[in-house]
C-alpha cells in the first residue's frame, strides 16, 4: 500500500456490559479533541444521527454522548452489499476540573458532533507582567 491510500477503519461494537437498554448495537464514534488556550473542542462522527437523537450528559464529572439512529430509515432496505453496520453510538469522557462544565455548548450537523468545553478562568493562560524593582 502506498503513503497516499486510504483504508477504511473498522467500527468499535462496544461490549454488552457497556451498552444501554435500549436494545440494538452500539459502537464507539471517532472523536477528535483539539485543546485552545481558552476551550477544548470535540468532534464526534455519528453517522445517521440527526440533532434530535443526541442525548448528552454530564454527571459526577463524566461526560457521555449517546447518538440513536432512526433505523425507520433501513426497514424494507434489502441492500446486496454493505461496508457497515447500522447502530447507535455511545462514549463517555472524564471532564477535568479546569473545564467550566456550565459552559459547555453542543451542535450536530450531517453526522458530526461538536462540543465546545470553554476552561475556567484560572485555567486560561495569561500574561504576568514583571514588576522593577
Amino acid at each position: 500500500m502506498t503513503a497516499q491510500e486510504m483504508t477504511a477503519k473498522e467500527k468499535q461494537e462496544l461490549s454488552a456490559a457497556q451498552e444501554k437498554t435500549r436494545p440494538g448495537r452500539y459502537y464507539m464514534p471517532d472523536v477528535d479533541i483539539r485543546e485552545f488556550p481558552d476551550h477544548l473542542e470535540l468532534w464526534a462522527d455519528m453517522p445517521g444521527v440527526s440533532d434530535k437523537n443526541v442525548h448528552i450528559t454530564l454527571e459526577n464529572g463524566v461526560l457521555s454522548l449517546e447518538g440513536r439512529v432512526d433505523t425507520d430509515l433501513y426497514e424494507g432496505l434489502s441492500p446486496l452489499y454493505t461496508e457497515y453496520n447500522v447502530g447507535n453510538y455511545f462514549r463517555q469522557f472524564s471532564v477535568h476540573e479546569s473545564v467550566d462544565c456550565a459552559g459547555i455548548k453542543a451542535t450536530m450537523r450531517n453526522g458530526e458532533l461538536q462540543l465546545t468545553l470553554p476552561k475556567v478562568e484560572a485555567a486560561k493562560p495569561r500574561k504576568i507582567e514583571v514588576q522593577v524593582s
